[in-house]
């Protein structure tokens, strides 16, 4: 019984170093690529930014850096919640709803395990935010720099990977303007992944009409549990190489414009920063089963 897990384990072992190989690869081929003629005057002609149309706003505000902290939290939760949620088999509790602690349908009571309570709430706050995040975008115009409104951001997106790719870094200021990589990926987080992990997370859900025949034969549940788990993987590989790419085109600078909304040099963005990965982490311990049961058992009946 011991071994599949080990062979699982073995198996995952190997996955690091074929990365930095895959990786390795990638960036000689890049610079081999950047060397050839033909490449320098695409490089030339598509730099890797394009053109904000006319009266884009500048500058980061302060409502987005603590929009970019409260996503933060709330993926990190959900991403752990998330994972509990399908590798527990058999919960340490449940948390069944209504004031009473039952909701009966059909004389069974309605009960969900507790990380699933918790996956759900954090859920639910994460959709408020984002909710919270679309008006205000497209109520002060901020949306002109995260959605494309030209054909020439695909040709640029491929020069900036080119160039992130050999190690030289692409000429851009985040302050003004994205570069093309940038704003696609923004794009596609923000307007495609984002409503997606809603909609099948929401299908996978005890909310879900469990008695519509022809809604469910349309979406069945399998569909949306074989996209929301590699919908997970995105998030997560966005994470990483966001962070990464962050700390590795002028840490302080990148910073000053999502924490502290200035655009210098100073250490101002870099302690906001220190003190929300704090929080973070706190409460990534703090949601422990103890916690849980004491907050989830004033919205229901917490049963193990």
């Amino acid at each position: 019984m011991s071994a599949a897990p080990h062979n699982r384990w073995g198996q995952l072992v190997w996955v690091v170093p074929a990365a930095i190989v895959f990786l390795a690869a990638a960036v000689l081929a890049a610079k081999a690529l950047r060397d050839a003629p033909a490449i320098a005057s695409f490089i030339a002609q598509y730099p890797g930014q394009t053109e904000l149309p006319a009266g884009a706003p500048v500058g980061l505000p302060w409502w987005l850096g603590w929009q970019h902290f409260l996503n933060m939290l709330f993926l990190l939760l959900i991403i752990r919640s998330g994972l509990e949620v399908r590798n527990t088999k058999r919960p340490a509790a449940y948390w069944i709803r209504g004031s009473a602690g039952l909701i009966r349908t059909k004389g069974t009571p309605n009960r969900i395990s507790l990380s699933l309570w918790f996956h759900l709430s954090i859920d639910a706050l994460w959709v408020l935010n984002g909710i919270v995040f679309y008006v205000i975008v497209f109520a002060t115009g901020h949306w002109m720099r995260i959605i494309p409104v030209s054909w020439d951001v695909f040709p640029n997106a491929v020069s900036v990977g080119i160039q992130y790719l050999s190690l030289n870094w692409p000429t851009e200021n985040g302050w003004v303007n994205y570069n093309a990589l940038q704003l696609l990926s923004y794009f596609m987080i923000v307007f495609i992944a984002a409503p997606l992990a809603i909609i099948t997370g929401l299908r996978m859900s005890p909310a879900w009409p469990k008695g519509t025949k022809r809604l469910n034969a349309i979406y069945p549940v399998q569909a949306a549990r074989a996209i929301h788990f590699p919908l997970m993987l995105v998030f997560v590989a966005f994470i990483i190489t966001h962070v990464a790419l962050v700390m590795a085109t002028g840490a302080l600078r990148n910073l000053n414009h999502m924490y502290a909304s200035r655009e210098d040099g100073t250490w101002w963005g870099f302690g906001i920063f220190a003190a929300s990965v704090v929080v973070m982490t706190g409460a990534w311990f703090a949601a422990s089963p103890i916690v849980l049961r004491a907050i989830a058992a004033r919205t229901g009946s917490v049963t193990r």
